[in-house]
């Protein structure tokens, strides 16, 4: 395993070189060990999976279209003593997506976790979505799923297995008005996760999907054309009361799925939405 000097994929990143006093780490650690990339990694729901992971002990890869915030969230993980790394790269392009994978190998010797969490939300029904926006929408929501795990599985079956996480939507689940092309390429990421749990469970390697409901990151605060994360703004009200889903509710989940605890959970697709069904 290398150490988290820049990767070939990082020549502008902040230097490794420049200490700083770390935070305290999570005393139960329980990703040690482990190597996981999170594409969509610089913002919002990817950034936090990204943080709580170094946190318990995995060597990090974020990916993602911007240098910018890819900079920044590989900066405060390694401020808060994480080992991290970034690429950028675009999901929806498979010679892109090996350079991702392969900076997990070259900067760390291999890969046992994969999140993900990349995607796009283009609003309109199908009347509004005309073919190139219907595209753009399916190409990063469920192809992009559908290169890195591809790419990505060969690497996980070297070191014996691991976890695939999917961060799909409720969109995915029930439909969504006026997302028609969002919520089809979510609910064929749901399809794919239940598929790959079949299909990959000898060679030890789980996948289950997060389907979270709204949730208060920058994308959604940005309007209903960008980001990286699932949320949808303005879905209806949850029953859990007092606040919005938040980032860190969805990566604890995920923490959850990426580690030992979950060794007889495969194919699970868990919503993350505060009970809205039941409101």
């Amino acid at each position: 395993m290398s150490d988290t000097g820049p990767s070939r994929t990082e020549r502008s990143g902040p230097s490794p070189s420049v200490e700083t006093d770390p935070l305290p780490q999570s005393r139960s650690q329980r990703l040690k060990g482990r190597i996981a990339l999170i594409t969509g990694g610089g913002t919002g729901i990817g950034r936090a999976i990204a943080e709580l992971f170094a946190r318990e002990g995995a060597s990090i890869v974020v990916s993602g279209r911007r240098a910018e915030p890819l900079q920044e969230a590989v900066h405060q993980m390694r401020r808060d003593g994480g080992v991290a790394t970034f690429a950028r790269g675009d999901v929806t392009r498979a010679d892109r997506v090996e350079m991702l994978v392969q900076a997990a190998v070259y900067n760390f010797g291999g890969l046992d976790i994969l999140v993900n969490n990349a995607g796009v939300r283009l609003m309109g029904t199908i009347l509004d979505t005309d073919e190139r926006r219907w595209d753009r929408v399916v190409n990063t929501n469920l192809k992009g799923p559908y290169l890195v795990s591809r790419i990505a599985i060969p690497a996980m079956r070297e070191r014996g297995g691991g976890a695939i996480i999917n961060v799909a939507s409720i969109s995915g689940l029930n439909g969504a008005r006026g997302a028609a092309a969002y919520s089809a390429a979510k609910g064929g990421l749901v399809a794919l996760t239940r598929s790959l749990a079949i299909d990959l469970a000898a060679d030890r390697i789980r996948v289950n999907a997060i389907c979270p409901g709204a949730v208060d990151s920058p994308s959604s605060r940005e309007g209903p054309a960008s980001g990286d994360d699932a949320g949808i703004p303005d879905a209806p009200r949850a029953a859990a009361p007092g606040r919005v889903c938040t980032p860190d509710d969805v990566a604890r989940l995920a923490l959850f799925l990426a580690s030992e605890e979950s060794v007889w959970v495969t194919g699970a697709v868990i919503p993350v939405d505060g009970g809205l069904p039941a409101s």
